[in-house]
């Protein structure tokens, strides 16, 4: 039988399995039914300790955006702009950072945005009106420069995948405001980022805890509606019967908690056909709004992101706890002009409308925003000797990343990088560092929030980390 492991807030099912194996396993089938009655695995927990963040909405930009030409200008870089040298191997780089290279500047004109004065590329021109909303951390730095290990290691702590995504661990650790809703929701791009459904997988937690993809094209979930000639009775009929069968099984083989995922899932598809449909409805929202969003935009890719942010929002608003939108494009090796500028472009209105739309109805406060890509990329080049064609390679060591609400700084920059953007250099921390620090926003604490697993204990960190301080305000 599987051991399982006394969170802060130990379930009767917990005590059970721990008080005596033979008593748990008599007494579980009753207290599995009563638990589905007050939302199951995903009732409602306090966390750790006190947090202002409620739910997350995490914004994903796979590919690797370029640090240096979105939100940390290097003006050395025009110094030292085609200029050739050779690069030596380090921990962080691959063999494509290495070798003969030549220093690249960026082709951006930036503003400054804020009381501060802060930084940004000038093509983010809604953006600059949240930058007082915002903390800009640029002492992050990733270990891998190959997109599926940086992308598994920035969603759910290891490069191999296999583990739990945050959001997995957010809900394992919070439960859901909304039994009718998924707990955890992934909106993802035309195409699924590299590595596939395992950046939102529940890993070794039971399967409650995985995300649940919605289409970015046409209705993001079918079948909400059943056929004409089924009726509601005749549902819920159907689940009464395939519920007591599994509860049948389930009562001889009390070890296999996939059983109580079952049910659950069957139940919440049924209560999803009452909720998600009036969740999903973009349409009623007011023509303002999805203007403000670029709902109907010309440009189908504002188009998409705008109607990913909007639904990211009545998400939160409806009680899910972990909402991340996935933006890909970023992978800026040739023309990284046209390249980033067109994902700079289709971000843009979406993402400030986000912000000032939470920050309108009072849910900035308690909805911590993360924007991040799984890696940065290099000041400089190795294949593009003049032209137009400059771009940018992977690079681990600098990296984009940012917060707001939820109990984030405001109009703050933490960290810095070094001044042609290579690397880190004040304020320096892993990602298992940011890990620490998400869950401790969201009132939930590493050390603490652990599943036994393999043999062993698990975290979201893997073997450990620690609160980054200034990210907390």
């Amino acid at each position: 039988m599987k051991r399982r492991v006394l969170t802060a807030t130990p379930s009767r099912r917990d005590l059970l399995y721990h008080s005596g194996m033979g008593l748990g396993s008599i007494a579980l089938t009753g207290l599995l039914a009563r638990d589905r009655a007050r939302g199951g695995e995903l009732a409602p927990k306090p966390g750790h300790h006190d947090a202002k963040a409620k739910s997350c909405i995490f914004l994903l930009m796979e590919g690797g955006p370029s640090h240096i030409d979105t939100f940390d200008p290097k003006p050395k870089l025009a110094d030292l702009h085609l200029k050739e040298f050779v690069k030596e191997r380090n921990a962080f780089e691959a063999s494509m950072n290495t070798g003969k290279r030549y220093f690249v500047q960026s082709p951006f004109e930036f503003r400054r945005a804020g009381r501060l004065g802060i930084e940004i590329n000038a093509k983010l021109r809604n953006f600059a009106d949240c930058v007082d909303d915002v903390c800009f951390y640029r002492g992050l730095q990733a270990t891998s420069v190959n997109h599926p290990t940086a992308l598994y290691h920035l969603n759910t702590g290891n490069r191999f995948g296999g583990d739990p995504a945050i959001g997995s661990w957010v809900t394992y650790g919070l439960g859901t405001e909304n039994e009718n809703l998924p707990a955890f929701v992934v909106l993802p791009d035309h195409a699924y980022p590299q590595g596939g459904a395992g950046n939102w997988s529940n890993g070794f937690l039971p399967a409650h805890y995985q995300g649940t993809p919605l289409r970015s094209q046409g209705a993001p979930v079918l079948d909400m509606t059943p056929p004409p000639y089924v009726t509601e009775v005749q549902q819920q009929k159907t689940l009464d019967l395939l519920g007591r069968l599994n509860r049948a099984h389930m009562a001889r083989h009390p070890e296999h908690e996939e059983l109580a995922s079952r049910i659950e899932s069957y139940e919440l598809a049924f209560r999803m056909q009452a909720e998600m449909p009036e969740a999903i409805r973009i349409d009623a929202e007011s023509l303002r709004t999805k203007e403000m969003y670029g709902v109907g935009s010309n440009d189908p890719e504002v188009d998409s992101i705008a109607r990913r942010c909007l639904l990211a929002r009545r998400l939160v608003e409806r009680g899910v706890r972990f909402v991340q939108v996935i933006v890909s494009g970023w992978d800026s090796h040739d023309y990284i002009e046209k390249a980033h500028g067109s994902r700079l472009d289709a971000i843009d209105r979406p993402i400030a409308a986000l912000l000032k739309d939470l920050k309108r109805t009072g849910l900035l406060d308690e909805t911590l925003v993360v924007w991040a890509g799984e890696f940065g990329r290099s000041p400089d080049n190795g294949i593009r000797g003049g032209g137009t064609r400059f771009g940018r390679d992977h690079n681990a060591p600098a990296m984009p990343f940012w917060m707001a609400g939820g109990g984030a700084p405001r109009g703050r920059i933490i960290g810095a990088t070094d001044e042609t953007g290579r690397t880190a250099v004040e304020v320096v921390h892993p990602i298992r560092n940011m890990h620490v620090t998400l869950l401790h926003l969201m009132g939930l604490d590493d050390a603490r929030l652990t599943y036994f697993a393999q043999g062993r204990d698990k975290q979201l960190s893997q073997t450990g980390g620690e609160l980054i301080r200034e990210l907390v305000a």
